[in-house]
């Protein structure tokens, strides 16, 4: 990686994100954020140059973006800034922390972070601005869809499919084979042993739909 990267977003994600970016030995460049309290402002050391607009002052080519906005009741920010500067030309590089553990097998889509102290095993693919938060484990074979956001110290063993927008709550386990739908939501600490359809909520162990238990 030889240019600066740019980081969207100043809050808790974007801070573990500048960390992930430094401790990987390379530049970054300060946050943009949509609060104009925060402009001027320094977060753990690092400028908040502006909002979006500023992005006006660098070519594609002369930047990387990282995304720092994070992802627990909705996705759709995250995805929406992803979707909309990719778009314009923009590069959202793919992040992988010096201490997390990735198989050279797995493929690391752009815009996807791996988090300290994750693993990813062989053949596992994580897509497009994905998270594989902080300890995280994501076995052989996985599949984890674009803007999925699989949380700190969650498990999914191996061939597990996590669809495009999923989220997987902290200390989850999800066993071999299972499918996640696109859209679902796992509550924290639960274990998962069925498929999951498109937008379902569940939680518990084992999971059942949110409201049912």
């Amino acid at each position: 990686m030889s240019v600066p990267i740019l980081i969207i977003g100043a809050g808790g994600h974007g801070r573990v994100v500048a960390d992930l970016i430094v401790a990987g030995g390379h530049e970054v460049l300060g946050f943009l954020d949509s609060n104009q309290a925060l402009h001027g402002t320094s977060v753990d050391g690092l400028k908040v140059l502006g909002g979006d607009d500023h992005l006006a002052n660098y070519t594609p080519a002369g930047i990387r973006l990282a995304n720092g906005i994070g992802a627990v009741t909705s996705l759709d920010p995250r995805s929406r800034i992803f979707t909309r500067l990719s778009a314009a030309g923009y590069r959202f590089e793919p992040l992988v922390h010096p201490r997390a553990i990735v198989a050279a097998a797995a493929i690391i889509a752009a815009g996807a972070q791996i988090m300290a102290g994750a693993v990813v095993q062989t053949g596992a693919r994580i897509g497009e601005n994905a998270i594989v938060n902080t300890g995280a484990i994501v076995d052989h074979d996985c599949r984890i869809g674009r803007h999925a956001h699989i949380a700190p110290g969650a498990t999914l063993c191996g061939n597990v499919q996590a669809g495009e927008g999923c989220y997987v709550g902290a200390g989850s386990t999800v066993i071999q084979g299972v499918r996640i739908g696109a859209g679902a939501f796992i509550g924290a600490g639960s274990v998962v042993i069925a498929d999951v359809a498109d937008a379902a909520r569940v939680a518990g162990v084992p999971a059942k739909a949110m409201g049912s238990q």
